[in-house]
């Protein structure tokens, strides 16, 4: 069974992240408050970008007998995302999908790295004083 995420007020999200910038450890924050450091960092970036902590509910709008709840308010009062933000979700996105690139690199680099290490001692050994150069015969 999921446990259920407390809810933590604005006000004390700001408080644990300017804590946070004033020095203090962001694992003894997040352990004083029982979350993950990853969300205070989070915060911190929500805070900078945005210039509040207000928490926008996930998930679906609930229904109503004529469709979403506050369907045509949201279209009419949330503002278009501002360039800039546009611009570091489009910059955040890149990162990650280099750093993906990065990681397939490393794992194909590994493979190679032993295959050739492998092939190197096989023809070591094949070299080695009393044994022949050429590949094993396949018997019947």
């Amino acid at each position: 069974m999921a446990r259920r995420q407390r809810v933590i007020d604005e006000d004390k999200k700001l408080e644990l992240v300017q804590r946070m910038e004033a020095g203090e450890t962001v694992s003894k924050l997040a352990d004083e408050v029982g979350i993950s450091r990853q969300r205070l960092y989070e915060w911190r970036d929500h805070l900078r970008v945005r210039g509040n902590l207000k928490s926008r509910r996930r998930g679906r709008p609930a229904r109503v007998a004529g469709g979403l709840v506050g369907d045509l308010q949201l279209q009419s009062t949330v503002d278009p995302p501002a360039p800039q933000e546009k611009a570091l979700t489009k910059a955040r996105r890149r990162i990650r999908e280099l750093e993906q690139k990065v990681g397939q690199q490393q794992v194909d680099l590994d493979f190679f790295r032993e295959a050739l290490r492998h092939f190197e001692e096989d023809q070591h050994r094949s070299s080695a004083l009393g044994e022949t150069g050429s590949s094993k015969s396949s018997k019947r």
